[in-house]
Formats: C-alpha cells, sequence, structure tokens
C-alpha cells in the first residue's frame, strides 16, 4: 500500500490539500471546500505542484511571505490503492481515520479535478 495524506492548510483561504504518494512525490491537489466523506459528494480539486515525499508528515508554521504561508495539521492519512487509472482520472481506495473506501479523481480542465466519493 502507498500513501496519502490530507493537510488542513489556514493560509490566505482555508482549504485541505489532497497528497498522494506516486512516482517518488507527492501528487497533490488544493480542495477549497475539503475532501467529501458522503457518497456522490463532489468537491473541486485545484491540481497544485508536486511536493518531496517528506512533507507527508508535514505540520506547523510556514512563515509569512514564504509561499503557502499559514498553518498546517494533519488531518487525516492513511494508505491507499489504485484501483484504475488513465490520464483523465483515477480510481483509489482510501484507508484513512477519516476518509475510508472508494474515491475517484476526474480530470475536468487545465488545473481542475473533481474528488468524489463513490
Amino acid at each position: 500500500m502507498i500513501r496519502f495524506v490530507v493537510q488542513e492548510h489556514h493560509a490566505r483561504h482555508l482549504h485541505w490539500d489532497f497528497r498522494l504518494e506516486k512516482d517518488g512525490m507527492l501528487k497533490s491537489w488544493a480542495v477549497p471546500k475539503g475532501p467529501p466523506e458522503k457518497k456522490l459528494i463532489k468537491r473541486l480539486a485545484i491540481q497544485v505542484e508536486d511536493h518531496e515525499l517528506d512533507y507527508i508528515d508535514f505540520e506547523g508554521e510556514i512563515e509569512e511571505g514564504a509561499y503557502g504561508a499559514g498553518t498546517v495539521k494533519i488531518w487525516d492519512k492513511g494508505s491507499y490503492a489504485i484501483e484504475s487509472e488513465s490520464k483523465k482520472s483515477m480510481v483509489i481506495d482510501l484507508k484513512g481515520k477519516r476518509l475510508k473506501g472508494r474515491y475517484s479523481l476526474v480530470h475536468l480542465k487545465d488545473k481542475q479535478w473533481l474528488l468524489i466519493k463513490l
């Protein structure tokens, strides 16, 4: 199993960073309204730059003036398995403390994706 983390990020605007360990990096999306916990709820997820793997355990303050300045706390973490994947979508099975079960990431356009609880 490979790891995932969701970090609650109190920056200019509160959002949640959804990160999947993949290809030696953390593939990352900012989810403004937080990841869905109920079936068939869709949430906008904006793809952001990949992060280094050691960021998976980060909690703390990012100082003013730095990219992403604000407070970061781990909201959920665990492992996941990829059920299917293409350029436009990915179905994953999350095994976290809060997020459990099947989720889909569906690419809309540019950096916009939908995160859906299946």
